[in-house]
């Protein structure tokens, strides 16, 4: 038996040995339980988790998800998803078996969230962890098949209507903020080059070059845990240089030149998301400009170029996303006249094709008539 009582405290506790993944025998020793079968209940649950067993617990699979993903995410994500398992899945499943966990649990488990008045968006993010969750144990501990898969998904991907500003909106917005460069300067950068709001902050004069006429994104800016955190932008593609009109490069120099005692390695824009956001709220009730996220910013530059008939591959480059096929899903809605578009410019193309033709082609000549025979 590897459960016994402690004399003087009356305490329960457990002690047993195993092979680690490495092949090495260790000891294990954890005390303080209330009840016997409350000890043996966690060296059962050690053991599952340490051994891959699929007669583990949610909760354990969970750890030990978390652990792997931990040296593969930025701090921020680990965070969000840990935060999502904490909130919304846990407290479904961490006791239960995974090889217990069927497609019909998961079923219900998706109708109770989504009555709960979720947007589809957040729907679509839950069922995401759950469904990484589940390939991971699929993939390195043997589960025969994903049962978030099998239970179909939630949510949408994309929400249906995007808030975003025309020009003319930006325009009265910024205008609004005369007599603060600093926020003003920090929203120009947001909306004529689209970089998300994270890489906004993070910014460094050594980011800016103003003989290529752009901006360096290398980092993103965060807060974790009540702290200042500068982390690896979102994805590889994220690093990038961003090509910035003329009018915005003399900005961002005038704004450099008002900063006292500034080391070019600091943070341009040495500000909170918090901040920005407080910002952004009370300008639009000072303008009277309809009240949009910080983020959806960035949709408005996007807007702007697809409207201006920038080719995708240049906007999936300039914004930053890991495939097209991203910014297609995402702005596919700012697309809807596209097809007439493409129509009419296929019209014009043969019409401008017949005229070369007509101009090109030797001038016709009638023949004149013949005569009738004279009798």
């Amino acid at each position: 038996m590897s459960v016994y009582k402690h004399p003087k405290t009356g305490k329960w506790y457990c002690i047993f040995r195993f092979d680690d993944w490495r092949g090495n025998r260790k000891q294990i020793k954890k005390s303080g339980f209330n009840r016997r079968a409350d000890a043996l209940e966690w060296e059962r649950n050690y053991l599952t988790k340490e051994t891959g067993s699929l007669a583990m617990t949610f909760g354990a699979l969970v750890e030990l998800y978390m652990a792997d993903a931990q040296a593969r995410l930025r701090p921020t994500t680990h965070q969000n998803k840990m935060w999502i398992f904490e909130k919304k899945i846990l407290p479904y499943f961490e006791k239960q078996r995974i090889i217990d966990i069927t497609p019909a649990k998961i079923r219900k488990w998706q109708t109770e969230l989504m009555g709960k008045g979720y947007a589809p968006t957040y729907l679509k993010t839950i069922n995401n962890q759950m469904t990484a969750l589940f390939n991971f144990a699929v993939k390195y501990y043997g589960l025969p098949s994903n049962p978030a898969i099998a239970a179909g998904s939630m949510g949408k991907r994309s929400a249906e209507e995007m808030g975003f500003w025309t020009v003319e909106e930006f325009d009265r917005f910024i205008a609004g903020m005369e007599g603060d460069p600093t926020a003003s300067t920090a929203f120009q950068v947001l909306f004529w080059t689209g970089m998300r709001e994270g890489e906004l902050l993070a910014l460094t004069l050594n980011d800016v070059d103003f003989d290529r006429s752009g901006i360096y994104v290398r980092r993103s800016y965060a807060r974790l845990n009540g702290a200042d955190l500068i982390q690896d932008p979102k994805t590889p593609k994220s690093r990038r240089f961003i090509a910035c009109p003329a009018f915005l490069m003399n900005l961002l120099k005038d704004y450099a030149a008002r900063l006292y005692e500034y080391d070019p390695s600091e943070r341009l824009f040495p500000f909170t998301k918090f901040w920005m956001n407080e910002q952004l709220k009370r300008c639009c009730a000072r303008t009277g400009v309809k009240l949009i996220r910080v983020h959806d910013i960035r949709h408005s530059h996007a807007s702007m170029l697809v409207n201006g008939v920038a080719n995708p591959l240049l906007i999936a480059s300039r914004l930053g996303h890991e495939k097209v096929a991203t910014t297609l899903d995402t702005y596919s809605h700012l697309y809807p006249d596209r097809g007439q578009r493409l129509a009419d410019d296929l019209n014009a193309i043969k019409n401008q094709l017949d005229q070369e033709k007509a101009a090109a082609a030797p001038p016709q000549y009638n023949d004149p008539p013949t005569p009738e025979p004279d009798f």
